[in-house]
């Protein structure tokens, strides 16, 4: 079997940021790394599942709505996927960096959580949730398209 894209990167070199994994066509997949892979730190999956519902929820409401394809997190719990559609990467980078904000600041009753919204309902935190985000919003700082590259 071919090998896939996302294993050719080497993940000893990766560090917290955002970047283009791949591109087909008109979907481009960004890799938001949260964690340094292989690092012992891993992402909670409450915490991660609540971050996830706020990802996906903020995303899917913003001016590029139409745009949005998927946000999800990385089997390896280091990260998310954030898959868009015609979308500048500038813009993309901005959102990214709204939605940690959003979370961050966010209050009251995380979209999505009942028994009949949510596969895993009571698999959530949100105070773990922002703390992702609080450690992300530094590493995104002035990012720019420059900076979506992987390192080599």
């Amino acid at each position: 079997m071919k090998r896939i894209a996302s294993f050719e990167v080497n993940h000893d070199l990766l560090t917290p940021g955002m970047y283009t994994s791949r591109i087909d066509g008109d979907i481009t997949t960004y890799d938001v790394r949260m964690v340094t892979p292989n690092g012992g730190v891993y992402l909670e999956p409450a915490a991660s599942h609540t971050f996830e519902h706020l990802f996906a929820t903020y995303v899917r409401n913003s001016d590029f709505a139409d745009q949005i394809i998927y946000a999800g997190p990385m089997g390896c719990q280091t990260g998310f996927y954030f898959l868009v559609r015609d979308m500048k990467p500038s813009d993309a980078i901005r959102l990214v960096q709204e939605t940690m904000d959003f979370v961050i600041d966010f209050t009251g009753d995380v979209p999505g959580v009942s028994r009949i919204e949510c596969g895993n309902y009571l698999l959530h935190d949100l105070e773990g949730a922002k703390k992702i985000a609080r450690s992300m919003q530094p590493v995104l700082k002035g990012w720019t398209e420059a900076d979506l590259v992987y390192k080599k």
